[in-house]
């Protein structure tokens, strides 16, 4: 068992896409796609062993060495900085970290500027690399409530097509990070089981090389 490759996908949309793509290059795990409530996958002919995370908590096992490998998005690396491999962009769930506001607002450059997010991580490295001062307000979700309420004078929040931001007479300011799904790999697992780790990579950047 010791040359399976443990591999944890992040569970939802994201993670069926990923498991399409490992599946197309050649590392596919028949039993993954059974109904049912099951988290451990393993195949026995392609030597993986898949299970089934909370997109934030992949790096968690990545990192601790649960996951010899795993697929998180960059906003979530960004945000928790894991000692980990990046490894590969995987092109999937492409979106972008971005600051937002109301439309037409005028933001004051003499003041403390208040941001509500759920990455405050990424936004006071952000802001402490632009040299302004931020009051950082965590929230966890209905990030565009806070500039309408008053809570805060923008938001720095995941912006995929902008439809939301849109309906809520939001914009986006500026740009921080592009986003998409990253394939990381525990430091110790990628020298103990290297052959592996590589062979796998080299079938995933062949199958993306296809597909463009």
């Amino acid at each position: 068992m010791k040359d399976y490759l443990n591999i944890a996908l992040p569970k939802g949309r994201l993670g069926e896409k990923v498991y399409d793509l490992f599946e197309k290059a050649g590392f596919g795990c028949p039993a993954i796609r059974s109904p049912g409530r099951k988290l451990v996958f393993e195949s026995e002919e392609n030597r993986v062993r898949y299970f089934w995370v909370k997109p934030s908590d992949v790096p968690i096992y990545v990192e601790r060495g649960a996951a010899d490998l795993g697929v998180a998005g960059k906003d979530i690396l960004l945000e928790y900085t894991p000692d980990v491999y990046e490894l590969l962009d995987l092109g999937l769930g492409k979106c972008r970290l971005a600051v937002a506001g109301k439309k037409g607002a005028r933001l004051h450059g003499d003041r403390t500027l208040r941001v509500a997010t759920k990455f405050s991580h990424v936004a006071r490295e952000y802001y402490a690399s632009l040299g302004r001062d931020v009051d950082l307000i965590h929230l966890n979700g209905s990030i565009e409530l806070a500039p309408l309420l008053g809570l805060s004078d923008v938001i720095l929040d995941i912006v995929e097509t902008g439809t939301t931001l849109k309906e809520n007479d939001l914009e986006v300011r500026e740009t921080v990070a592009p986003v998409s799904a990253r394939l990381i790999a525990n430091k110790a697992s990628f020298a103990f089981k290297k052959r592996e780790a590589d062979r796998l990579l080299s079938a995933l950047s062949d199958q993306l090389e296809e597909t463009k």
